[in-house]
């Protein structure tokens, strides 16, 4: 049975295998930053909530790479997408939060959706040739590659961590709290 919260998230699942589970937490967790960035015009996804510097525009991007990267690049080996592909990160490697200022709302939300639809459907391929212990398809420099169950374990991590920064901003922008 599927669970929705007060907030429109899909609740993870209570029992299934692993694999269910991991998706599910990841999955309510980028519906987390979807809710903390709903309803913000321009304005909203370029504020910050001094001293810090984060908005939750640069969140949607930094999330939207983060997403493409692990799935794509890491997983499969693959070279960037567009916009990574252009991007010189040594020259900016902040690249993705410097310049969600320049991208209007429509434009960050349809990356990060992009990003995740993209994330979906390679880790469903993966999956259909393989089980979570499957190792990635790029090498580290260290020689290790991480298995799919520690990606997801990390994309996980990574948007409990942001979506901490997402509810601070939110709450300074309006006032609006929650979990």
């Amino acid at each position: 049975m599927t669970s929705v919260d007060d907030q429109g998230r899909t609740e993870p699942p209570v029992d299934g295998d692993e694999a269910a589970i991991l998706l599910g937490f990841l999955d309510f967790h980028r519906e987390t930053l979807a809710w903390k960035c709903a309803g913000l015009d321009e304005a909203g996804l370029r504020a910050t909530h001094p001293p810090a510097t984060l908005t939750l525009g640069g969140l949607l991007k930094h999330l939207a790479y983060v997403e493409d990267y692990w799935f794509s690049c890491v997983l499969f080996d693959r070279e960037p997408a567009e916009p990574w592909n252009a991007v010189d990160w040594r020259e900016n490697p902040d690249w993705d939060w410097d310049s969600a200022a320049r991208d209007s709302p429509g434009q960050l939300r349809g990356l990060w959706e992009g990003a995740v639809a993209r994330s979906r459907e390679l880790y469903a391929e993966a999956l259909a040739n393989g089980d979570l212990s499957q190792p990635s398809k790029h090498t580290r420099r260290d020689g290790t590659s991480p298995s799919l169950r520690w990606i997801l374990v990390h994309m996980i991590e990574e948007y409990c961590r942001h979506n901490g920064h997402a509810d601070l901003i939110r709450e300074a922008i309006d006032g609006s709290t929650g979990e």
